[in-house]
């Protein structure tokens, strides 16, 4: 199984969703994050003054998911969260040892 760690932007959340509901994964984790990379944050102006901003908003989605749809996952994730422009984010993969079902006891597979 791997962990997927998706850093995209808030308003491709719904489309990220839904493309995955469609090949199958339904269950993740949503957490609203703030953080920069490349795009190095911007500058406003708020009540006559201006100042740096230097964390942006983000969406991180976390899946849980077995290895044989790893790359259909990687691949919707990619092709529907890009916009060309910078700061679409970055896709994080990583091995999981195991999973435990706290309500079943479920282990592994059969409890993701």
């Amino acid at each position: 199984m791997k962990k997927v760690e998706a850093i995209i932007k808030p308003f491709k959340l719904d489309d990220v969703r839904e493309s995955l509901a469609e090949i199958g994964i339904t269950g993740m984790t949503v957490s609203e994050v703030k953080g920069f990379g490349c795009q190095k944050g911007h500058t406003e102006l708020y009540r006559g003054a201006e100042y740096m901003v230097d964390f942006l908003p983000k969406v991180k989605i976390e899946l849980v998911i077995q290895d044989e749809l790893l790359e259909q996952a990687l691949e919707v994730i990619v092709d529907t969260a890009r916009t060309g422009k910078i700061g679409d984010g970055k896709i994080f993969v990583t091995e999981v040892e195991r999973v435990i079902r706290i309500r079943t006891g479920e282990e592994n597979e059969e409890a993701v």
